[in-house]
C-alpha cells in the first residue's frame, strides 16, 4: 500500500496572493527602471499593477521595501544568467568570454531588469539583504579577477577596479544602443569584447 503523503495543494487564495505579488513587482520594475526610485510614487505602481494602493502595503511595508524586493528578484535572475552551469575550468580568456556573453544575453533577454539594476548600484535605500546579495552575486567574478591578477594575467590594479572598468564599458555599449546612437551588431560586440579584454589584460600577458 502506498502511504506516501500527498503534497499539499496550493489554495486559490494563495495563488491569487502570489499573482498580486508578482504583478506589483513587475509594475514596480517597469516604473523604477524608467524613472528611478525617487521618480515613482506607490499609487502609480498600484495603478499599473491593477491593485489598490493599500494592497501594496500588505505585501511591502513601504516603497523602500518594494524597491528592495524588485532588486533582489532582478539580482537573483542576473546571477542565474551568469553562473548557472558555468564551466569554471575554462582558461582565463574563455572565462572572460563566457561572462561577457552571458551578461549580453541577460541584457538582451531582460532589458528592463538590466536598466533597473544599472540604476541601483550602491543606492542608499538598499537594505542589508540586498547588499549581501550584491556581494554574493559578484563573488565568482571578483575571485576570477583576483586570481587573474595574482597570476599576472590581469592588470595590476585592484580587482574591484577591473570589474568597474569592464562593467562601465558594457553598460556604455548598451546605453548608447538604447539611445539610438548605433545598432550593436555581432561584429561590433565581438570587437568591443576584444577591446575590453585588452583593457583587462596587459599587452605582455
Amino acid at each position: 500500500m502506498d502511504i506516501t503523503t500527498p503534497a499539499p495543494s496550493i489554495s486559490v487564495r494563495e495563488r491569487n496572493a502570489e499573482a498580486k505579488n508578482q504583478a506589483i513587482l513587475e509594475a514596480a520594475l517597469t516604473l523604477f527602471s524608467a524613472r528611478g526610485f525617487h521618480g515613482v510614487a506607490v499609487p502609480e505602481v498600484a495603478k499599473l499593477a491593477n491593485v489598490g494602493a493599500g494592497t501594496i502595503y500588505r505585501y511591502f511595508e513601504n516603497k523602500e521595501a518594494l524597491v528592495n524586493g524588485v532588486y533582489q528578484h532582478a539580482k537573483t535572475l542576473l546571477a542565474a544568467y551568469l553562473f548557472d552551469d558555468f564551466d569554471f575550468n575554462q582558461n582565463p580568456r574563455e572565462k572572460f568570454h563566457s561572462f561577457w556573453s552571458r551578461l549580453r544575453q541577460f541584457a538582451q533577454d531582460k532589458p528592463t531588469h538590466f536598466r533597473f539594476l544599472e540604476l541601483q548600484d550602491h543606492a542608499p535605500y538598499l537594505d542589508v539583504v540586498s547588499r549581501n546579495l550584491e556581494i554574493q552575486s559578484l563573488a565568482p567574478i571578483l575571485t576570477f579577477c583576483t586570481q587573474a591578477r595574482a597570476e599576472k594575467i590581469a592588470r595590476d590594479i585592484p580587482p574591484e577596479a577591473l570589474m568597474a572598468l569592464i562593467w562601465g564599458a558594457f553598460v556604455g555599449l548598451i546605453k548608447a544602443q538604447d539611445a539610438g546612437y548605433y545598432t550593436l551588431s555581432e561584429s561590433t560586440f565581438q570587437a568591443a569584447e576584444s577591446a575590453c579584454w585588452d583593457l583587462f589584460c596587459p599587452p605582455s600577458a
